[in-house]
């Protein structure tokens, strides 16, 4: 199967096992609402893995209604090309959510995504941009 018959699962169970423990720790770095952070035990500070983490919090309207928050991942994996130019190779995570969406509903639209990401109906369209 493919995008355009696509099965995904609500209310699964997921669960990352095995591996070995990517450990992140703050830089320091001033990020409004948010925190940069880079894995330390990568020696080469040219190719360290970086994380930033950003929230923006709903905002009462004139109206009595509230705006959605906001909270975003990205995931940044530095390369070393052949001709020694560096590039970057970034993944990023963005969700906005009403206050009054449920905490379930919310779970569960997390767990969506992330089925997005491996889930083997998306694979062709990561892996070759295959839209079918």
């Amino acid at each position: 199967m493919g995008l355009k018959d696509m099965s995904l699962l609500t209310g699964a169970t997921l669960a990352a096992s095995s591996g070995t423990a990517l450990v992140f720790a703050d830089t320091g770095t001033t990020i409004p609402n948010g925190i940069a952070l880079v894995v330390p035990a990568t020696a080469d500070y040219r190719v360290r893995q970086a994380a930033t983490a950003k929230f923006r919090a709903p905002k009462l309207l004139s109206d009595g209604t509230y705006t959605r928050d906001s909270k975003s991942i990205s995931y940044n994996i530095p390369l070393i090309l052949a001709t020694g130019v560096i590039v970057n190779n970034v993944i990023r995570v963005e969700r906005e959510v009403h206050p009054e969406m449920s905490a379930a509903a919310v779970l569960d639209m997390n767990k969506i995504l992330a089925q997005l990401m491996f889930d083997t109906d998306t694979t062709n369209f990561w892996s070759a941009g295959s839209l079918t």
